[in-house]
């Protein structure tokens, strides 16, 4: 099976350009923790999550209005393609510590994977349990 499989192909994306109040106005409109992030041709450039908002922008006192996404997004991103097999890049899941795996075709975005998404898919359950624990394992180590 591949990734593209079990990924979520509608994804709640953000331009980097856009204001950071942007992303947390979509953020809880659509009931989500993390926004990928194009540019204008919907090439994949980064991720946005509510963390990176309340860590590099709110705890700094940066005005919401002003900062760019493009100033507080992740750019260090882990990616599939929507043909990588689907073991495997869950495996690179829990070995990158990460939650969501951006899936891109030719570098734009086409998908994204989440840890619920593989929970879901009951074949993929083991993996799943075992993603979330090498990712949670970092913060029960502190």
């Amino acid at each position: 099976m591949n990734i593209g499989d079990i990924m979520t192909e509608r994804v709640i994306s953000i331009c980097e350009d856009e204001p950071v109040f942007a992303a947390a106005r979509l953020m809880k409109q659509n009931n989500v923790g993390a926004l990928p992030v194009r540019d204008e041709k919907g090439k994949l450039k980064g991720i946005v999550t509510d963390r990176d908002i309340v860590l590099r922008c709110v705890a700094s006192n940066a005005s919401l209005q002003d900062v760019r996404i493009g100033e507080i997004m992740s750019r260090n991103l882990v990616t599939a393609s929507p043909f990588e097999d689907a073991e495997k890049a869950i495996e690179r899941m829990g070995q990158s510590q990460i939650r969501r795996l951006p899936v891109t075709d030719n570098g734009v975005l086409v998908g994204i994977v989440a840890l619920g998404d593989i929970a879901r898919n009951v074949e993929f359950e083991m993996e799943a349990a075992e993603a979330l624990s090498e990712i949670s394992a970092n913060f029960r180590r502190r």
